[in-house]
């Protein structure tokens, strides 16, 4: 006798039923029916990159996800000790310098979040820079939140975003 169980894998969105038998576990299984996704990074070389284990930026298909951009110089020196302006714009700096390994540019960003640890000075930074950076106003969907800090307490805005080629 055959002891067949139904296991429901969710692979991001088909579902796909896996009857297991006897003599096949459910990782044999799992590893004929995995989907493998291709991923092309991109890295400045930073000590807390290796540290903490990320990449700057990750591209899969056409969609590039960028991770929390900060004001730090090609030596990792923080850009701006106590202006927000001065910080947004590296930060939108860094970014843009991932985007183009890609073919990219700012305008291809879709999607934003702004991590600030002022929100007033944030608005008043994003007044003055937003659409020099972006060559006009920025068409993007874009979250701005408050947060108490960042990962090194000098800093006062980190910018994620989702970018499609």
């Amino acid at each position: 006798m055959h002891n067949v169980t139904n296991i429901v894998v969710l692979l991001d969105k088909p579902l796909i039923l896996i009857n297991l038998s006897i003599g096949m576990s459910y990782n044999q299984v799992k590893e004929k029916n995995v989907m493998t996704v291709s991923k092309e990074t991109k890295s400045f070389d930073m000590p807390w990159e290796k540290e903490y284990g990320y990449a700057q930026a990750v591209k899969v298909g056409d969609t590039i996800y960028v991770s929390g951009q900060v004001s730090h110089d090609d030596k990792g020196n923080i850009v701006g000790r106590g202006d927000m302006e001065a910080q947004m714009r590296q930060a939108y700096e860094n970014t843009q310098k991932l985007l183009t390994q890609y073919g990219a540019t700012l305008k291809n960003v879709v999607d934003e979040v702004l991590f600030v640890t002022d929100m007033d000075a944030a608005f008043a930074a994003a007044v003055k820079c937003r659409q020099e950076i972006f060559s006009g106003a920025p068409v993007i969907a874009s979250t701005i939140i408050q947060i108490q800090r960042l990962a090194f307490p000098e800093l006062m805005i980190e910018i994620k975003c989702v970018a499609k080629i």
